[in-house]
């Protein structure tokens, strides 16, 4: 170190020391102004501004050009850690490349072109009505942790000095909707609800992936205010889980603790509760900024404002942020890598992993390599908003279905397009020829569902009567009548589905052939569908939740206990399970081994064999649930707990193995706690989730196994 470089300046000592001494520097003003999400700079420290207010859900958002991977819901059916790991660490490249281009053209960075990404979303989708539920995984905690540990690992790269990027677990906790009541709504939960679904998959990432940073959610929970909540903050995200990174809240989230939750009276006092609770980092509103206010009047000290800070800085400290650009690693990503043909090409693999087929009547999926004619109709046929999801990036490259269809059927195929009807409203024009032209095709290919008009934040979704919530499952009345007047022409039709959340088809899917799902599919999303359509890979997407037949099977949406809730606590029939997904292949399952008797802590050792029995080379999502028979307690009917994806040829068998970890088999007692008792318990094994209902939908027969715990 020289005479005039500071000690926080120096990359040759530890990380602690080098944040200590800067912040042994700053006036209170300067530290305050650091925990903002727009932090200032401190110029005479060469101390650059950083906006920590990046997005990277399923793609970077809102930076100029970039790839857009499919939305977070369809990576959740994928089932695939794997893979969305490799999408992030691909998001995380282009993060890196844009944000050192920024730096090199304008010397510092905007909002979207920082290196702390507030992704990804792991809140439990509880209930199908909520807009947002399309950032997540699903409903299931055990799928929800493992491809958000993925997640996190692929933005945050290997290296064991520096951080790629810094991912965001959010939002802290028990967050589900309803939009229009979560600045003020308050959750009532059990603990036991806490522990069993809303808290597993952040514990996952906090102790398994290490995230660097957990977005407070806006509502209360159990009264506090997430953002300042003593138990979730304090008892169990930084005392039981040892979480050392920085805590952000949501946006504006600091100012609803006095404004609308009213919980206390200033935005002194907010700010104040806030730190001490272990919020370091105020997103919007500037409430922070009364941390001033809140030393002079004796609510927290400067010591306590200095230990809050120290992890926000760290954070800076770790991505290399401080240190000459020759020692960080990741300042060398090229541009070239955004958008570029590796991304493109993933993009394409996760899109088509992605699409779940419901339904295919006499086998009508794959189109017939001699068919005629082929019409494609529908408002999201050639739609873009559909491709993008919220939280989206935008792209050069973005493929619609019509161009994807276009782009594949072979050359001799006549392919025709008609929009049909509108996405919710009814035509002024009362004459239209598009059922009368589909009649002479072979094949209909309806392009339906819903867009983030309907469904996304509560202040994006243009065409919510809910605030970005939905009020019901069902398709716009529009299209459903549209959709009875193509089936009353008696065509073919392939209905393939848009949308975030379920679609309750009632009726309707009895009047088209095939259906299929396909969520916000991405850039690449019309050429993956077009490729499961006409057979060039076939679909092995499986529903990351489930899909109720109508509203009427739930619970009013602002109750979050989970009792009838999601296939874990959900007793009555639904339209279409979780984990269900059909092949162009038949799979089936047979030998499961598994012990007799297994002592509590010891880990369970499963093998199934799987075979392909049909003519096609397919994937095939491998699910195993647990169901304890003997809890002495409320516990899940059955809970995923294990997954795999395997690729089959023609006739191929493989022995699938796995070894299930002892808190496998604990439950969550009513205080909280993981209890594993001695009984029996019962395994199944399959390709989607235990019930009459997916068998019946064409779903393999599962193998079940028993063992006693001793």
């Amino acid at each position: 170190m020289t005479e005039t470089q500071p000690l926080y300046l120096d990359p040759t000592r530890p990380t602690p020391e080098r944040v200590q001494d800067l912040i042994a520097r700053l006036t209170l003003d300067e530290k305050i102004g650091l925990m903002l999400h727009e932090a200032h700079g401190v110029p005479r420290l060469g101390i650059p501004a950083y906006n920590y207010w990046s997005e990277a859900l399923h793609g970077i958002t809102g930076n100029s050009r970039t790839t857009v991977f499919p939305q977070a819901i369809a990576l959740g059916a994928t089932f695939d850690p794997a893979l969305v790991q490799r999408v992030a660490s691909a998001i995380g490249d282009e993060g890196r490349a844009k944000y050192h281009v920024a730096l090199r053209c304008h010397g510092e960075t905007d909002q979207m072109q920082g290196l702390t990404f507030w992704s990804p979303n792991i809140n439990i989708f509880r209930d199908p009505r909520w807009g947002r539920g399309q950032e997540t995984y699903g409903e299931d905690p055990y799928l929800t942790g493992e491809l958000g540990v993925a997640f996190v690992r692929g933005l945050q790269g290997d290296d064991p000095r520096y951080l790629k990027t810094a991912a965001c677990a959010k939002h802290y906790a028990v967050h589900s909707g309803p939009e229009g009541l979560r600045h003020f709504f308050d959750a009532q939960v059990s603990l036991r609800d806490m522990h069993d679904t809303y808290l597993p998959a952040f514990k996952r990432l906090v102790m398994d992936a290490k995230v660097e940073a957990v977005m407070g959610a806006y509502n209360r929970i159990n009264g506090h205010p997430a953002c300042a909540h003593p138990y979730l903050l304090g008892d169990v995200l930084r005392g039981a889980w040892g979480f050392d990174g920085h805590v952000v809240s949501d946006c504006w989230a600091i100012r609803d603790i006095y404004q609308e939750h009213k919980f206390v009276a200033t935005p002194a006092e907010a700010a104040a509760l806030s730190v001490k609770q272990g919020c370091d980092l105020n997103c919007g509103g500037g409430t922070y900024c009364a941390l001033d206010d809140a030393v002079k009047l004796g609510l927290i000290t400067e010591a306590e404002i200095d230990e809050s800070l120290a992890r926000s800085l760290t954070t800076r400290f770790r991505l290399g942020m401080f240190d000459p650009a020759e020692q960080v690693s990741y300042t060398e990503i090229p541009p070239s890598v955004v958008n570029g043909p590796e991304h493109r090409a993933l993009a394409y693999e996760a899109a088509v992993k992605s699409v779940v087929l419901l339904k295919n009547e006499d086998n009508l999926l794959p189109l017939d390599p001699g068919i005629k004619r082929l019409f494609l109709i529908g408002p999201l046929a050639a739609n873009v908003d559909v491709l993008l999801g919220n939280y989206f990036g935008i792209s050069d490259t973005l493929t619609t279905l019509l161009e994807g269809i276009v782009g594949r059927a072979p050359e001799g195929v006549r392919v025709s397009y008609n929009i049909g009807c509108l996405l919710t409203q009814p035509k002024v024009n009362p004459n239209s020829w598009a059922i009368y032209a589909a009649q002479s095709n072979d094949v209909i290919i309806a392009a339906m569902g819903i867009s983030t008009l309907l469904e996304s934040e509560e202040g994006d979704a243009l065409l919510s009567t809910a605030l970005g919530d939905r009020d019901t499952l069902e398709l716009p009345q529009v299209q459903r009548d549209f959709l009875r007047g193509l089936a009353s022409k008696g065509n073919k039709i392939v209905l393939v589905l848009f949308g975030g959340s379920p679609i309750a088809l009632g009726d309707l899917a009895d009047l088209v052939q095939a259906i299929v799902y396909v969520w916000y599919p991405g850039q690449e999303g019309g050429r993956a569908i077009a490729d499961v359509l006409f057979g060039d890979v076939a679909p092995s997407g499986r529903l990351p939740l489930t899909f109720p037949k109508s509203l009427d099977q739930l619970p009013p949406f602002e109750d979050y206990a989970m009792t009838g809730r999601t296939y874990r606590y959900m007793t009555e029939e639904p339209e279409y399970p979780f984990g269900f997904g059909l092949s162009y292949t038949r799979f089936t399952y047979s030998g499961l081994q598994v012990p007799a008797t297994v002592k509590a802590g010891e880990t369970v050792p499963v093998s199934v064999t799987l075979t392909n029995a049909g003519d096609v080379a397919a994937e095939e999502v491998v699910q195993v649930y647990l169901s304890d028979l003997a809890a002495s307690t409320v516990v899940p009917q059955h809970k995923l707990v294990a997954f795999r994806r395997v690729a089959l040829e023609p006739g191929e068998s493989q022995l699938v193995e796995f070894a299930l970890p002892p808190d496998a088999l604990a439950f969550i007692n009513d205080a909280g706690e993981p209890q594993t008792e001695p009984g029996t318990f019962r395994l199944t094994v399959g390709g989607c989730s235990p019930g009459a209902r997916g068998v019946a939908l064409g779903a393999a027969e599962a193998v079940l196994g028993e063992f006693e715990v001793a």
